[in-house]
C-alpha cells in the first residue's frame, strides 16, 4: 500500500511512474494541500514527438487528473543548443521557423491528451525562447554562472559518458544544463511552478534546477523522474523495426501506431496498459492474468486505449477493424498503408522499403529468400518481380504476418 496522501503521488506510485523525488515527503504535502503547476520540457527537433515521449506526457495528464495545473514548456530556445544526454554527436541546427512550425505541430498531439485553457487547472503551452532569448550573455553568466562548478557538471552522465567515449562536446551543448536549470526558476518566480519532471535521464538537469532556485530565491521546488522506459527485449520505447513511432498521423499512419501496441511482448502489456492508459487497475490486472492465446485480448485492449488517446476514438476503430479484417478475413481493409504505383509498376523490393518494411533493398531481397513475402496470399521470391495493375486495381503485399499494405494502380 502506499503511504502516499496526495492523489497525486498515490496515483503516479502505482501506476508505476516513479523512479526518483528530490522531496517525496514535501511534494506529497504541497500537492495534498494546493495546486501544484508541474512542468515537462520537449525540444522541438521534428514535427513530432514520439512514443518514447509519451510517458512524460502521461505524467502531465495524471497531474491535470489529480486537479493539478500542468506547463508544457516546448524547447523553442534550447532546441537551439541541444541537449547532451545520450548523445554521441551535436545536434543538428534548425531555423527559427523550422523550430516555430514543429511547435505548432506538436501541439496538436498536446491537445488531445490533455485540457487547455485559463482555468487553475487548466493545461498552458510555453516557449522557452520567449525568456532564453531575452538574457544577454554576462547577465547569464553573472546571475547564474556562480551557482555551477564544471567539477560538478562534468560528473553528469550526459557530459561524462559522452567524455568517456571520446566523443567531442561543444561549449554549446555544455551550457544545456544551465539554461535548463534556468528554466525552472523562471516559471518558479514567473508561474508558481514547483514540480518538473521528466524522464530518468534528466535527473542531473532537474536537480540543477532544484538547487538554482534554492540558492538565488530560497525557493521550494521539487523534480520527479519516471524510469527509464523499455521494452521486454530491452530495446528503448520509442523505436520500432522501421523506425520511429511518431505521435502526429502526418509522420505515421493510425493502423501501424495501432499496430505498434498491438504487436507488445506479452510480459509488457499489464505496465504499459498502467502506463499509457487510464483503464482502472482492476481491469488492467484481469486483462494481464490472461495467458496463452487469450493475452491477444489484452494486446488489442492496449492498442485500443492508446490509439483512442493519442489519435482519437475513430482512428482506433479503423485501425481495429482493419487489422481484424486482414488477419481474420484477407481482405485489405482502408486504413492499411497503401502504395501508389504507375502503369509501368514497381519491382517488389523496391516497394517493401518504400513502405517502410525494410531499411534497404538488401534487406529486401532477404525476406523475400526467406520466403517471407506474398502479394495477395502467393509467395514471392524474385526480387526482380515487378508487380503491375490495371487502372482502379489493388494488390495486398505482405511482409510477414505482421505488416500489410495495399499497392494501388
Amino acid at each position: 500500500m502506499s503511504s502516499y496522501t496526495s492523489d497525486l503521488l498515490r496515483v503516479l506510485d502505482e501506476r508505476g511512474y516513479i523512479h526518483q523525488v528530490t522531496d517525496a515527503e514535501g511534494l506529497d504535502a504541497a500537492a495534498a494541500g494546493k495546486i501544484v503547476p508541474g512542468y515537462v520540457g520537449f525540444d522541438a527537433t521534428a514535427p513530432s514527438l514520439h512514443v518514447g515521449n509519451l510517458v512524460s506526457i502521461m505524467l502531465l495528464r495524471r497531474l491535470q487528473q489529480a486537479g493539478h495545473k500542468p506547463v508544457v514548456v516546448m524547447g523553442g530556445g534550447t532546441t537551439r543548443i541541444g541537449d547532451p544526454t545520450g548523445k554521441d554527436e551535436v545536434r543538428k541546427m534548425l531555423t527559427d521557423a523550422a523550430i516555430e512550425d514543429n511547435i505548432a505541430s506538436i501541439r496538436t498531439a498536446f491537445e488531445k491528451l490533455l485540457t487547455f485553457g485559463d482555468g487553475p487547472t487548466d493545461a498552458v503551452m510555453v516557449n522557452n525562447h520567449d525568456w532564453l532569448g531575452q538574457i544577454g550573455y554576462i547577465e547569464m553568466l553573472q546571475k547564474v554562472g556562480t551557482h555551477f562548478t564544471v567539477n560538478r557538471m562534468l560528473s553528469f552522465d550526459s557530459v561524462r559518458l559522452r567524455l568517456e567515449r571520446e566523443q567531442p562536446m561543444t561549449f554549446l551543448e555544455f551550457n544545456y544544463m544551465i539554461l535548463q536549470g534556468y528554466d525552472f526558476r523562471h516559471l518558479n518566480r514567473e508561474m508558481g511552478v514547483r514540480l518538473q519532471m521528466g524522464g530518468s535521464d534528466q535527473w542531473g538537469n532537474i536537480v540543477n534546477g532544484v538547487e538554482l532556485s534554492r540558492r538565488m530565491d530560497g525557493e521550494e521546488v521539487f523534480g520527479l523522474t519516471t524510469p527509464l522506459i523499455t521494452r521486454a527485449d530491452g530495446t528503448k520505447m520509442g523505436k520500432s523495426v522501421s523506425g520511429a513511432v511518431w505521435l502526429n498521423e502526418a509522420q505515421l499512419p493510425n493502423y501501424d501506431f495501432w499496430q505498434f501496441w498491438r504487436n507488445t511482448d506479452d510480459r509488457d502489456v499489464g505496465r504499459f496498459l498502467r502506463l499509457f492508459t487510464d483503464m482502472p487497475l482492476d481491469e488492467i490486472a484481469r486483462l494481464e492474468a490472461l495467458e496463452g492465446a487469450e493475452i491477444n485480448t489484452a494486446k488489442v485492449a492496449l492498442a485500443n486505449a492508446v490509439t483512442a488517446l493519442v489519435r482519437g476514438e475513430d482512428a482506433a476503430r479503423t485501425a481495429e477493424a482493419t487489422a481484424s479484417e486482414t488477419f481474420a478475413g484477407g481482405g485489405s481493409g482502408e486504413d492499411l498503408p497503401a502504395l501508389d504505383i504507375g502503369p509501368d509498376g514497381v519491382r517488389i523490393g523496391a516497394a517493401l522499403t518504400e513502405l517502410g518494411f525494410t531499411a534497404s533493398n538488401g534487406e529486401a531481397k532477404r525476406k523475400l529468400a526467406e520466403g517471407a513475402v506474398k502479394i495477395d496470399g502467393e509467395t514471392i521470391t524474385d526480387p526482380g518481380h515487378l508487380v503491375t495493375l490495371a487502372p482502379g486495381e489493388q494488390a495486398r503485399l505482405s511482409l510477414g504476418k505482421k505488416k500489410h499494405a495495399i499497392i494501388r494502380a
